[in-house]
Protein backbone atom coordinates (compact mmCIF):
# COMPACT_ATOMS: atom_id res chain seq x y z
CA UNK A 1 0.00 0.00 0.00
CA UNK A 2 0.89 3.84 -0.06
CA UNK A 3 0.72 6.95 1.49
CA UNK A 4 -1.42 9.99 -0.55
CA UNK A 5 -1.04 13.01 0.04
CA UNK A 6 -3.55 15.14 2.14
CA UNK A 7 -4.47 18.59 0.94
CA UNK A 8 -5.19 21.55 2.78
CA UNK A 9 -7.03 24.41 3.09
CA UNK A 10 -7.60 26.47 1.25
CA UNK A 11 -7.29 23.88 -1.96
CA UNK A 12 -10.74 24.29 -3.72
CA UNK A 13 -11.20 20.89 -3.92
CA UNK A 14 -12.17 20.46 -0.09
CA UNK A 15 -15.02 22.92 -1.35
CA UNK A 16 -16.80 20.76 -4.01
CA UNK A 17 -19.53 17.92 -3.98
CA UNK A 18 -17.99 14.33 -3.85
CA UNK A 19 -19.33 12.20 -6.42
CA UNK A 20 -21.07 8.53 -5.88
CA UNK A 21 -19.17 5.98 -6.19
CA UNK A 22 -20.05 3.94 -9.10
CA UNK A 23 -19.19 0.19 -8.48
CA UNK A 24 -16.78 -1.23 -5.48
CA UNK A 25 -14.08 -3.34 -7.51
CA UNK A 26 -10.40 -3.92 -6.30
CA UNK A 27 -9.48 -0.95 -7.38
CA UNK A 28 -11.82 0.77 -4.84
CA UNK A 29 -10.57 -1.34 -2.30
CA UNK A 30 -6.92 -0.47 -3.07
CA UNK A 31 -7.73 3.22 -2.79
CA UNK A 32 -9.68 2.26 0.40
CA UNK A 33 -6.53 0.63 2.13
CA UNK A 34 -3.79 3.52 0.90
CA UNK A 35 -6.51 5.63 2.37
CA UNK A 36 -6.39 4.04 6.20
CA UNK A 37 -2.72 3.49 5.86
CA UNK A 38 -2.29 7.56 5.17
CA UNK A 39 -4.89 8.16 8.20
CA UNK A 40 -2.85 6.04 10.30
CA UNK A 41 0.15 7.81 9.36
CA UNK A 42 -0.95 11.47 10.16
CA UNK A 43 -2.46 10.34 12.03
CA UNK A 44 -6.03 10.69 12.70
CA UNK A 45 -9.78 8.75 13.16
CA UNK A 46 -11.42 9.62 9.87
CA UNK A 47 -10.35 10.57 6.55
CA UNK A 48 -12.62 11.30 3.33
CA UNK A 49 -11.44 10.85 -0.12
CA UNK A 50 -11.53 14.27 -1.21
CA UNK A 51 -8.83 14.81 1.07
CA UNK A 52 -6.34 12.82 -0.85
CA UNK A 53 -7.98 14.47 -4.13
CA UNK A 54 -10.38 12.08 -4.82
CA UNK A 55 -13.85 13.45 -5.44
CA UNK A 56 -15.81 10.48 -4.49
CA UNK A 57 -18.00 9.48 -1.64
CA UNK A 58 -16.24 6.85 -0.03
CA UNK A 59 -14.84 8.10 3.79
CA UNK A 60 -13.00 5.67 6.12
CA UNK A 61 -13.12 5.82 10.09
CA UNK A 62 -11.21 4.12 12.71
CA UNK A 63 -11.52 5.22 16.31
CA UNK A 64 -8.55 2.74 17.18
CA UNK A 65 -9.73 1.22 20.57
CA UNK A 66 -7.30 1.11 23.25
CA UNK A 67 -6.13 -2.37 24.03
CA UNK A 68 -7.55 -3.56 27.12
CA UNK A 69 -4.29 -4.14 29.70
CA UNK A 70 -4.30 -6.36 32.64
CA UNK A 71 -3.75 -4.79 36.21
CA UNK A 72 0.42 -4.27 35.98
CA UNK A 73 0.44 -4.58 32.43
CA UNK A 74 1.52 -1.55 29.64
CA UNK A 75 -0.63 -0.62 27.77
CA UNK A 76 0.14 -1.76 23.85
CA UNK A 77 -0.78 -0.47 20.99
CA UNK A 78 -4.56 0.66 19.90
CA UNK A 79 -6.92 -1.69 18.71
CA UNK A 80 -7.75 -1.56 15.12
CA UNK A 81 -12.04 -0.76 14.35
CA UNK A 82 -11.75 0.09 10.63
CA UNK A 83 -15.02 0.94 9.43
CA UNK A 84 -15.08 1.72 5.70
CA UNK A 85 -18.29 3.63 4.16
CA UNK A 86 -19.08 4.02 0.62
CA UNK A 87 -21.82 6.38 -0.67
CA UNK A 88 -22.66 7.39 2.90
CA UNK A 89 -26.16 9.09 3.40
CA UNK A 90 -27.36 10.33 6.97
CA UNK A 91 -30.75 9.26 7.40
CA UNK A 92 -32.07 10.91 10.71
CA UNK A 93 -29.94 13.34 12.97
CA UNK A 94 -31.29 13.43 16.59
CA UNK A 95 -32.39 16.50 18.37
CA UNK A 96 -30.09 16.08 21.08
CA UNK A 97 -26.84 17.95 20.34
CA UNK A 98 -23.42 17.59 22.27
CA UNK A 99 -20.12 19.85 21.39
CA UNK A 100 -16.44 18.05 20.73
CA UNK A 101 -13.66 19.41 20.29
CA UNK A 102 -12.85 18.61 16.39
CA UNK A 103 -9.99 18.78 14.31
CA UNK A 104 -8.77 17.67 10.91
CA UNK A 105 -6.19 16.27 8.54
CA UNK A 106 -6.49 19.08 6.08
CA UNK A 107 -6.45 22.20 8.64
CA UNK A 108 -3.52 20.48 10.46
CA UNK A 109 -2.78 21.29 14.52
CA UNK A 110 -6.49 22.75 14.52
CA UNK A 111 -8.88 22.52 16.88
CA UNK A 112 -12.46 24.14 18.01
CA UNK A 113 -15.92 23.44 19.76
CA UNK A 114 -18.35 21.92 17.09
CA UNK A 115 -21.77 21.42 17.79
CA UNK A 116 -23.59 18.32 15.89
CA UNK A 117 -26.56 15.87 17.15
CA UNK A 118 -25.88 13.26 19.19
CA UNK A 119 -27.06 10.43 17.74
CA UNK A 120 -27.26 9.92 13.55
CA UNK A 121 -28.71 7.14 11.63
CA UNK A 122 -27.14 6.55 8.16
CA UNK A 123 -26.76 3.91 5.36
CA UNK A 124 -24.04 3.03 3.22
CA UNK A 125 -22.50 0.44 1.34
CA UNK A 126 -19.47 -1.37 2.41
CA UNK A 127 -16.03 -2.02 0.94
CA UNK A 128 -18.11 -5.95 -0.18
CA UNK A 129 -20.80 -3.49 -1.73
CA UNK A 130 -23.19 -4.47 0.88
CA UNK A 131 -25.78 -2.11 1.77
CA UNK A 132 -25.40 -1.11 5.56
CA UNK A 133 -27.67 1.23 8.06
CA UNK A 134 -26.43 1.80 11.97
CA UNK A 135 -27.04 4.52 14.82
CA UNK A 136 -24.13 5.64 15.92
CA UNK A 137 -23.40 8.00 18.59
CA UNK A 138 -20.27 9.64 20.98
CA UNK A 139 -17.26 9.60 19.01
CA UNK A 140 -18.41 7.69 15.99
CA UNK A 141 -21.25 9.79 15.16
CA UNK A 142 -19.21 13.36 15.42
CA UNK A 143 -16.60 11.55 13.41
CA UNK A 144 -19.06 10.18 10.88
CA UNK A 145 -20.88 13.67 10.53
CA UNK A 146 -17.39 15.41 10.15
CA UNK A 147 -16.53 13.10 7.47
CA UNK A 148 -19.61 13.24 5.70
CA UNK A 149 -19.68 17.07 5.79
CA UNK A 150 -16.13 16.71 3.75
CA UNK A 151 -18.09 15.04 0.95
CA UNK A 152 -20.52 17.87 0.33
CA UNK A 153 -17.77 20.53 0.61
CA UNK A 154 -18.04 21.48 4.32
CA UNK A 155 -15.09 21.71 6.53
CA UNK A 156 -15.65 22.11 10.47
CA UNK A 157 -14.63 25.22 10.71
CA UNK A 158 -18.01 26.30 8.50
CA UNK A 159 -19.81 25.76 11.77
CA UNK A 160 -17.66 28.43 13.34
CA UNK A 161 -18.19 31.72 13.93
CA UNK A 162 -16.55 33.74 10.58
CA UNK A 163 -14.17 35.49 13.28
CA UNK A 164 -13.08 32.23 14.73
CA UNK A 165 -13.03 30.63 10.96
CA UNK A 166 -10.92 33.34 9.81
CA UNK A 167 -8.47 32.88 12.34
CA UNK A 168 -7.47 29.33 12.30
CA UNK A 169 -7.79 29.80 8.50
CA UNK A 170 -4.78 32.34 9.10
CA UNK A 171 -2.74 30.37 11.12
CA UNK A 172 -3.00 27.39 8.80
CA UNK A 173 -1.36 29.61 5.99
CA UNK A 174 1.06 30.64 8.32
CA UNK A 175 2.19 27.58 9.51
CA UNK A 176 3.05 26.98 6.09
CA UNK A 177 4.62 29.71 4.97
CA UNK A 178 6.63 28.50 7.91
CA UNK A 179 7.71 25.05 7.33
CA UNK A 180 7.85 26.51 3.22
CA UNK A 181 10.91 28.79 4.81
CA UNK A 182 12.15 26.01 7.11
CA UNK A 183 12.55 23.73 3.96
CA UNK A 184 14.18 26.23 1.82
CA UNK A 185 16.89 26.78 5.04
Amino acid sequence: MSLMHIIEVPDPLLRAQSAPVERVDDELRGLIADMFDTMYEAPGIGLAAVQVAVPRRLLVIDLQDPDPVAEGEEEGPPVKRPHVFINPEILHRSDARKTYNEGCLSIPDQYAEVERPDIVRARWLDQDGKQQEGEFDGLMSVCLQHEVDHLNGVLFIDHLSRLKRDIIVKKVAKARKDREKAAIL
